[in-house]
């Protein structure tokens, strides 16, 4: 189910006007043009100073587990067509029916794959695991047969390859779901309100004040949006491509004959 990080866009756009006009209420209605005294600004200096290194802190906290959860992510798409290669070449140890057979159903299964991690569409999401899902049992009921038959080491190891290729698939379903609590956002958005209120608060009037009040939104509405784009697996422009199962397919395809060739 999408949520408002899955759009950085909107994000960005919908944060940027929140911030800003707490710093415009922080500026227009809380101040209401007062100046402040030595010993007011003093110990507003101090708490303004701390709710910025606090927001600062966990912005940056923030955009650490978005990058570590991008990079499993694509660790897992390396496991995955690591898995998939590998038993693709292990399948040859099957008897002649049973490898081409088996073989066909993993080219399948690897195009359902790449597309699973290529599509947006919430939609064709559903019908790709799906297919996926029937996939994984046509290739495990694929083996049994020839095992039943001579189950030694060989086709133990074809089993075990077999196992790895669906297990990498609920690792990577695993850490595409794994996003940045909610609990973190509303966090961030509350330490940024209360930022924004302070910077107002303190910034002087006229078009000056008015053009530092849109500064420390502006940032923070980009840091908001560079983090959803990067935690959100399908939304934004910063997701893992599939270069790793791209290439894997590539490299399965048939290659073309002399006479092919020679027509092209």
């Amino acid at each position: 189910m999408s949520n408002i990080t899955d759009y950085p866009i909107v994000l960005f756009l919908l944060s940027l006007a929140l911030l800003y006009s707490s710093a415009y209420v922080g500026q227009a209605f809380f101040r209401r043009g007062r100046d402040l005294d030595d010993n007011i600004r003093e110990n507003f200096t101090v708490i303004q100073g701390a709710t910025l290194t606090l927001l600062g802190l966990i912005i940056g906290f923030s955009f650490s587990m978005a990058i570590n959860r991008y990079d499993l992510r694509k660790n897992y798409e390396e496991a995955e067509a690591n898995a998939i290669g590998t038993e693709y070449l292990r399948t040859d140890y099957l008897p002649t029916a049973s490898s081409t057979a088996t073989k066909a159903l993993l080219i399948q299964y690897l195009n359902q794959r790449v597309l699973f991690y290529t599509t947006r569409d919430e939609d064709h999401l559903i019908e790709i695991n799906n297919r996926t899902n029937q996939l994984e049992n046509a290739l495990w009921l694929a083996l049994q047969e020839p095992v039943n038959q001579h189950p030694d080491p060989i086709r133990a190891l074809v089993v075990a390859g077999m196992n790895d290729v669906l297990n990498s698939a609920s690792y990577t379903q695993a850490a595409w779901w794994n996003r940045i609590p909610h609990a973190a956002w509303l966090l961030m958005l509350i330490i940024a309100v209360c930022s924004c209120t302070l910077v107002g608060y303190g910034s002087k009037q006229g078009r000056n004040g008015k053009i530092m009040t849109l500064i420390l939104p502006l940032v923070i509405s980009f840091s908001f949006m560079l983090i959803a784009d990067i935690d959100s697996p399908r939304g934004g422009i910063i997701r893992v491509v599939p270069q790793n199962l791209h290439s894997l397919e590539d490299s399965l395809l048939p290659a073309p004959t002399q006479s092919n060739a020679a027509q092209h």
